[in-house]
């Protein structure tokens, strides 16, 4: 049958067809033997359908269908007709018709696969990584990967409908400080020499800014030698993005289209625009984090004021230190027992917290264990801030700012996740500005950047770069979706002399600013147009998109959170010859 070409996919036949000669080809998904009359489902990327073998009509096929086991490649050639009545099957598209085979060839045989092929697997993640061009083949997957390209599709022809140009950028580029380590690749041709592979473009898609390429994007890999988890992999894909002559407002604008396009034309749905703005500060303070979760309440409130001279040591020596005493109001605090409170403690301990008090909320006071340390007027007070009802539920913590927040901001998500309170298959979308331009290392003893040295400051927070860095606002600005960063962005620095006072503020000699960055110095001397930019995570968007619960199912070939790739054994020794063209000599540690 090799002479007959596929006619169609096994997805797309309906009862309008009836009657047609169609050539399949496919896998065998499943096969049952009716006493007579064998059964195959043919799989293929589109889809099954369901094809009959009958000894009657068909004696030859019929006699090689016994042969057929699971994920056997098939051709089969044949008519197809309605099923009969009672026999349909409303689960599949196709599940009204069925192929009536009169000719069948066996393309290839399969061993007996490690685990069947349906949507849904139990068996363990490193057997489907093993086997991952057999993981590959299943329904949920193909699906993941189709809307992937979907979304990268359409991101390209929306930002190519609005004039923005495609540039590659290399891969084999200098190192440069950006927050994780580099994978560092050996040169042959210079010994002792390496590039670097880049976290991102970000210095070359500034430097086509000022080439005059005013509208810049790529879909790129970029790569991180960092500690993996669900979410990350140390090689990812971003959509990377530059303009110039532009606000904060142009970019976000132009993000918030791409959005409503990729998400209506990926999945159907419709964002609402444009996005709610949150400025850091006002994030942290309501949310406890800078990536918060909005399609819950669930706020956190500050008391400190309110309890600072209580009899509660904790709370009263945490305000006389310079600390804070948060809370999370949850309503109906029944639905957790004292058992659900036991375990929190332990949970916020994870992030810090040294401690977590709570209190029932009763129409003549609380049942806490803090309770008789508060007068009735601190209780009441706090009942008034946090708009506490009777049955409601107090959570606090007493610690640092950033530990509180830490702490609870994951509180309330856990809290969320247990009682269902996120609306399944929403989207709620939330810009994140005003970004404090530095944090303090207290490792290095100095200003770090927040997001990277080429971040604009606030214009007239200009002077506090030489006389109080940390009150540094950034011009910088993250797009987050249901909890999850998923872009991040800035308006960069295209003065010089506001360059060299950022490297000043990181402690960054001139010695070190020209040996990483002196391309970069030179470049803004030449008309460097005011520009800015954004990357997104393609790889975390399609993972939301899709419901995923990791970001290896949404690509083809993943690495596991050792960095290793199961199905090459990547990565390996070189050889000996490998070493010594390169002039190398593996040294391991000593036992």
């Amino acid at each position: 049958m090799t002479h007959y070409k596929r006619t169609h996919t096994c997805g797309e036949l309906r009862a309008g067809q009836v009657d047609e000669t169609v050539v399949l080809m496919g896998w065998a998904h499943r096969r049952r033997d009716h006493g007579g009359v064998i059964f195959v489902d043919l799989r293929d990327r589109e889809g099954i359908t369901q094809v009959v073998f009958n000894p009657e009509t068909a004696p030859e096929a019929h006699r090689e269908a016994h042969r057929i086991r699971n994920e056997y490649v098939l051709a089969v050639r044949g008519t197809l007709r309605e099923r009969l009545e009672g026999m349909t099957n409303p689960q599949l598209p196709t599940g009204e018709v069925e192929l009536m085979v009169e000719e069948l060839e066996i393309l290839n045989e399969s061993r007996t696969p490690p685990f069947v092929m349906e949507a849904e697997t139990d068996v363990s993640e490193t057997v489907r990584l093993k086997y991952r061009y057999l993981d590959l083949r299943r329904e949920k997957l193909q699906k993941n990967l189709i809307l992937r390209s979907t979304v990268a599709n359409n991101a390209r022809n929306y930002l190519a409908g609005r004039g923005f140009i495609e540039v590659e950028t290399p891969f084999l580029t200098k190192s440069t400080p950006e927050g994780a380590r580099d994978y560092l690749v050996p040169s042959r041709v210079n010994p002792g020499m390496f590039y670097a592979l880049p976290q991102s473009p970000q210095i070359f898609k500034q430097l086509l800014m000022v080439s005059g390429l005013d509208r810049y994007y790529q879909i790129v890999k970029c790569f991180r030698d960092e500690d993996l988890r669900a979410d990350r992999q140390p090689e990812f894909t971003q959509i990377d993005i530059e303009m110039s002559f532009i606000t904060e407002d142009d970019i976000m604008t132009v993000i918030e289209g791409l959005m409503a396009t990729i998400f209506k034309t990926g999945i159907g749905i419709e964002p609402e625009l444009p996005f709610p703005r949150l400025s850091w500060t006002e994030a942290m303070k309501r949310y406890g984090r800078d990536n918060p979760d909005t399609r819950f309440g669930l706020e956190l409130e500050n008391v400190t004021d309110l309890v600072k001279h209580c009899g509660f040591k904790v709370f009263a020596e945490t305000a006389a230190r310079g600390g804070v005493v948060k809370t999370l109001r949850l309503e109906e605090g029944r639905r957790l027992s004292r058992k659900d409170l036991d375990e929190l403690p332990g949970y916020v301990s994870d992030f810090g917290a040294r401690g977590l008090a709570w209190a029932r909320v009763n129409e003549d006071g609380w049942t806490s264990p803090i309770f008789k340390y508060l007068t009735a007027d601190e209780v009441a007070g706090i009942n008034m801030r946090v708009k506490a009802a009777p049955g409601d539920l107090i959570f606090f913590v007493a610690d640092s700012p950033s530990v509180a927040n830490e702490a609870l901001g994951n509180l309330r998500v856990r809290l969320a996740r247990k009682l269902g309170l996120i609306k399944p298959d929403s989207f709620s979308f939330t810009w994140i500005t005003d970004f404090p331009m530095f944090e303090y290392s207290d490792t290095e003893k100095r200003y770090m950047a927040t997001h990277h040295p080429f971040t604009a400051p606030v214009d007239k927070d200009i002077p506090l770069l030489s006389t109080d860095p940390g009150k540094v606002r950034a011009r910088a600005y993250d797009l987050v979706l249901n909890g999850s960063e998923i872009g991040g962005g800035s308006i960069r620095i295209h003065r010089s002399d506001v360059q060299s006072m950022v490297f000043k503020a990181l402690e960054l000699g001139d010695e070190e600013v020209r040996a990483k960055f002196g391309f970069l110095i030179d470049a803004l001397e030449y008309g460097t147009p005011p520009h800015g930019g954004i990357a997104f995570g393609l790889d975390r968007i399609i993972m939301l998109m899709a419901g995923a619960e990791s970001i290896r199912d949404v690509i083809a070939f993943p690495k596991t959170q050792k960095a290793t790739c199961l199905l090459t054994d990547a990565p390996s020794p070189p050889s000996m010859e490998q070493l010594m063209e390169l002039g190398l000599k593996v040294v391991r540690d000593q036992e």
